[in-house]
């Protein structure tokens, strides 16, 4: 991760709610195991514009 700020990320944490967590995590996991990984990165980019 570039630019990675733990602080950041820990704020943004804890302002979601236990729904937008799953959700995030869930995501993130998705990418994580995928072999086509930017193309699911364009799509969340996508959904949140």
């Amino acid at each position: 991760m570039d630019n990675f700020d733990m602080s950041k990320l820990m704020s943004m944490l804890s302002k979601m709610d236990k729904k937008d967590l799953e959700k995030g995590i869930a995501q993130a996991s998705q990418i994580l195991n995928s072999k086509d990984r930017d193309e699911i990165l364009k799509t969340l980019k996508k959904q949140g514009k």
